[in-house]
C-alpha cells in the first residue's frame, strides 16, 4: 500500500484500483502492508471497507537494503501468514508465501540515466526476488519481454495482466478550458520528470505556435527531477508565455482538462503502459503519442505516434490533429473503441489467477 501514500501518481491510481477491485471479490481476503517508517502517514489511508494494514515501522531505505544481502525479516512478520504477497511497484519482501512483484518498466535497468538513483535499485532488488522465484507481473508485452531479457527471468514466471484505465466520461470541457486558461489548448499529463520528454514537446508546440494563434500547451503534473529543464525549455521558447504550468491536479480537474483538450499529448521516451493516453481516449480527446517502449501496443491506430526524439515529427502531427478535422475524427471513433478494452474486473480476475499459480507454486 506504500504507492498511495501521498498524492497520487501514475502507480498508486493504478494500486488504489486494483485494491478496490480485489478488496470487492468474494473469493479472496486482502491485508494491505505498507513498507515504511511514517505510521501516520499511513493511518492516514483510506482503504476499502475490511482491507486492514499492516506497517513495518522501519524506513523502506533499511528493509531494501536487508534484503538486497538475505530474504529476511520476512513480511510475514508484520502481515501474519498469507497464501501470496505481491508487491505493487517494483519491489517484493521476501516471505514464507508465494510472491508476485508488478514491474511497471524497466528503464531502470535499460536506461538508467532516465531515473532516480532511488529507482535505479530496482534491478538488484528484483533478481533477488526472483532468484527467490517471484512471479513477474507486467502490465503489457513489451515489458515483459525486457523484464526476461534483462533480468534473466524465466519466460514462464513473467505474466502480463493488463489493467483497466478510468473513467473519464462525463467531464466538462468548459470547467476544463477555464482550469486551463484557454479555450484551445494542448494538454500534457504526468510529473516533470527526463522521461516524459517535456522539453521537447515545448519545442515542437513553440513550432506549432508560430503557425495556429491560439493553440496554447498546458502542462498539468507534479513536480520531479525535471522541472529545471522544462523551465529553460520555456524561457528559450520563443511562444513561451502560450506554454502554462498547472502542477498537481485533482482527478476532477484532470477528467475536465482532458475533456476540453484539443489533444493529448504524450511524447515519453519509455512508458510500461500509459494510462493518460487511453484517459484521454475515453474522454473524446484525440491523441498525439511516442513509438516508444509499450505505447504501439497499447494505442495501436487509434493515436497518431511519432518518434519522441524528431522534434520535427512531433510538430507535425500536433499540428496535424489540431487542425484536421477529418483525422480528429477518425482518431476520437477509434480511441473510444480502443479505450473499451481496458477492464479493471478483468484485471482483478487476471491478478487472482496469478495469485492461484504463485500458491500452487509454492506447493511443488
Amino acid at each position: 500500500m506504500t504507492p498511495l501514500i501521498g498524492r497520487r501518481t501514475g502507480v498508486g491510481h493504478v494500486t488504489a484500483a486494483l485494491v478496490a477491485h480485489l478488496a470487492a471479490r468474494d473469493d479472496i481476503s486482502v491485508i494491505g502492508y505498507a513498507v515504511t517508517h511514517d505510521r501516520a502517514a499511513a493511518a492516514a489511508l483510506t482503504l476499502p471497507p475490511g482491507v486492514a494494514l499492516r506497517v513495518t515501522g522501519v524506513p523502506a531505505r533499511a528493509l531494501f537494503a536487508a534484503w538486497n544481502r538475505a530474504p529476511t525479516p520476512r513480511i510475514d512478520r508484520w502481515t501474519g501468514p498469507v497464501d501470496v504477497v505481491h508487491g505493487t511497484n517494483f519491489v517484493v519482501p521476501p516471505a514464507h508465501a508465494g510472491t508476485v512483484v508488478t514491474v511497471h518498466d524497466v528503464a531502470f535497468a535499460r536506461d538508467p540515466h532516465l531515473v532516480t538513483a532511488a529507482s535505479r535499485r530496482y534491478t538488484s532488488l528484483l533478481r533477488a526476488a526472483i532468484r527467490r522465484g517471484a512471479y513477474v507481473h507486467v502490465f503489457s508485452d513489451a515489458v515483459g519481454d525486457e523484464v526476461v531479457t534483462l533480468l534473466d527471468c524465466p519466460n514462464d514466471r513473467v505474466v502480463c495482466v493488463r489493467p483497466g484505465i478510468a473513467d473519464t466520461r462525463g467531464g466538462d470541457p468548459v470547467r476544463g478550458q477555464a482550469v486551463a486558461g484557454a479555450e484551445r489548448y494542448v494538454l500534457a499529463l504526468g510529473t516533470v520528470e527526463p522521461r516524459k520528454n517535456l522539453p521537447r514537446l515545448v519545442e515542437a508546440f513553440d513550432r506549432v505556435a508560430a503557425e495556429d494563434a491560439t493553440l496554447r500547451l498546458v502542462v498539468a503534473g507534479p513536480d520531479g527531477w525535471g522541472t529545471a529543464a522544462f523551465a529553460d525549455a520555456v524561457a528559450d521558447a520563443r511562444h513561451g508565455d502560450r506554454v502554462t504550468r498547472l502542477g498537481y491536479v485533482s482527478d476532477t480537474d484532470r477528467r475536465d482538462l482532458l475533456t476540453g483538450a484539443r489533444l493529448l499529448a504524450y511524447p515519453s521516451l519509455d512508458e510500461g503502459f500509459g494510462h493518460p493516453p487511453l484517459e484521454a481516449m475515453r474522454a473524446g480527446t484525440p491523441v498525439v503519442a511516442a513509438a516508444a517502449g509499450s505505447l504501439p501496443e497499447v494505442l495501436g491506430d487509434a493515436a497518431v505516434l511519432c518518434d519522441p526524439e524528431s522534434v520535427g515529427e512531433l510538430a507535425d502531427a500536433l499540428f496535424a490533429v489540431a487542425t484536421d478535422d477529418a483525422l480528429r475524427t477518425r482518431l476520437i471513433a477509434a480511441g473510444h473503441v480502443r479505450a473499451d478494452r481496458w477492464s479493471w474486473d478483468r484485471a482483478a480476475d487476471g491478478l487472482v489467477g496469478l495469485y492461484r499459480r504463485a500458491v500452487a507454486g509454492q506447493d511443488t
